[in-house]
């Protein structure tokens, strides 16, 4: 039905032998997704999680660390990884490079625990100073991890993000963007990095980051998963209004359907471990803009999986996932 309806008997993409299955236990007929739904990926995160970093080691072999977002961003929000990856840093010159990225990245998550999601205006000196703290050894660390794989683009878009934190100002940010973007100028998670560095909480103008994501995604082939990033900034601008109805306009739902047909919804739109990330940003999007032609098609292929990013721009994001869905 789905086919007809979407794509005129697109076959369905051919089953993913390495995919997690879903849980049988479900809340609302919905999960947390795990491990970015992949076999291989969960056996990394246990390894990290049991701090054996030979086993790390061994399962990253099928993922570029160097380019892979999402499977560095695993280890990066995966609590203890900073008491043992030190050792890696300092005894593995082989692989001092990958230990460096995993370590720096961990930093700027571990920085963030520290400060909280609190304004600034509450966030307590002492929070303060161990952000910054953090940040300052991701800093150093990301730093040699690109000089010494100068190939690689994940220091530079997670040197943005301490950038930012830091308050280093556009001119060094400008300058890692480009220099993410030289290694991949499609770099979606470098757009949606920058799409976040334009909004007016860190000094940008409005209309400044929407204007910069249809920009990019104008650039990009077809099925190409950049369309991301033009749902991220309507989202990004619902955040900033704090308007409930203010993505439900019908240009803002046809932009968003659009974006969905030429990217992720695209007959050559390839999955990697993670796609549901990309479902649930325009799932997200789509169901604020009170879109009713597409948002059924993506809920339908998420099977109810949801990802944190970018529910948590909402209270209680698993919640907000399930009443949306049920919506459509």
């Amino acid at each position: 039905m789905f086919g007809k309806l979407f794509g005129g008997g697109r076959e369905r993409p051919t089953a993913d032998p390495h995919a997690l299955p879903a849980p049988r236990k479900q809340k609302n007929g919905v999960y947390a997704l795990r491990a970015l739904g992949d076999a291989r990926v969960l056996a990394l995160v246990e390894a990290a999680d049991a701090g054996d970093w030979g086993a790390v080691k061994a399962a990253l072999a099928p993922f570029d660390l160097g380019r892979d977002h999402q499977v560095l961003a695993e280890l990066a929000d995966l609590d203890g990884v900073q008491d043992w990856i030190g050792r890696a840093v300092r005894d593995d010159k082989e692989h001092r490079a990958t230990a460096l990225l995993i370590s720096g990245t961990r930093h700027i998550s571990w920085g963030w625990e520290a400060r909280t999601a609190a304004r600034a205006v509450d966030v307590t000196r002492d929070q303060w100073r161990v952000f910054h703290e953090r940040l300052e050894i991701a800093e150093e660390q990301l730093l040699e991890a690109a000089e010494l794989r100068p190939d690689w683009v994940t220091p530079w878009r997670r040197l943005l993000t301490s950038g930012r934190g830091m308050s280093l100002g556009p001119a060094v940010n400008e300058a890692r963007r480009d220099a993410a973007l030289r290694r991949d100028p499609l770099d979606l998670e470098t757009h949606i990095e920058w799409v976040s560095q334009l909004q007016p909480r860190w000094g940008g103008e409005p209309g400044q980051a929407l204007a910069f994501a249809r920009e990019a995604f104008a650039a990009a082939p077809d099925g190409h998963r950049l369309g991301c990033v033009v749902a991220m900034a309507h989202i990004e601008e619902w955040v900033e209004s704090e308007s409930p109805g203010h993505l439900d306009t019908p240009g803002t739902q046809e932009e968003l359907r659009e974006a969905a047909r030429r990217s992720i919804l695209h007959p050559d739109h390839r999955r990697r471990p993670g796609w549901q990330e990309d479902f649930n940003i325009f799932a997200m999007a789509l169901a604020l803009s009170a879109e009713s032609i597409v948002a059924p098609r993506v809920f339908h292929e998420l099977g109810g999986a949801w990802t944190p990013w970018p529910w948590k721009y909402m209270t209680q994001p698993e919640k907000a996932y399930a009443r949306f869905r049920r919506r459509v």
